[in-house]
């Protein structure tokens, strides 16, 4: 390409010039040349530091990336239990579900029927109304347990989030602090 249309680092445009003599002028102040539109007539160049740009660029991506992590989601996470489960188990699976709902994921509760279990349908509902009162300050129900798919009980959970209650001020707290900055 022979000629470019150059823009310096401030974002002044230097006018159209021969690609050389843009290439001197990025060269004598320390810059790299970048070219920003190629498919303009005549092509862009820009001056600048094209690592910095690039670690820039990274930066915002992985920041960008990390605050898409952080938001709540409205993912659906799975927490399977058989009816036979130890109640040291029956715990650590409750403590993930607590967890998973912190998160801010809703958690589908599932308790796996194996063999004639399924005869005994009392015994799943024992287990989820156990695991949805240890939740009941984190979750709400929202949809109850209900047979799924033959051999499978299931609830769905969704988490709650308790805004902390704000301490209101009161009359006397807002004149003992007005007598302290008229003592200062």
């Amino acid at each position: 390409m022979p000629d470019v249309r150059l823009v310096d680092e401030q974002g002044e445009q230097l006018g159209v010039m021969p690609t050389r003599q843009a290439l001197e002028i990025a060269d004598d102040r320390g810059y790299d040349l970048v070219e920003v539109a190629p498919a303009a007539r005549p092509p862009v160049c820009r001056l600048m530091d094209f690592g910095k740009f690039k670690y820039e660029a990274t930066r915002k991506e992985r920041e960008a990336r990390k605050a898409r992590r952080g938001r709540v989601t409205n993912e659906l996470r799975e927490v399977r239990m058989k009816t036979r489960i130890g109640e040291h188990d029956r715990l650590a699976k409750t403590r993930l579900a607590k967890r998973l709902l912190g998160q801010g994921s809703k958690v589908k509760v599932s308790v796996m029927f194996r063999g004639r279990e399924i005869e005994h349908p009392e015994l799943g509902m024992v287990l989820l109304k156990a695991v949805a009162d240890y939740l009941v300050d984190d979750a709400m129900m929202e949809m109850p347990p209900r047979f799924e798919s033959g051999r499978m009980l299931s609830m769905v959970l969704a988490p709650v989030f308790n805004d902390p209650p704000k301490p209101e001020k009161t009359d006397s707290d807002s004149e003992e602090s007005e007598k302290i900055l008229d003592r200062a």
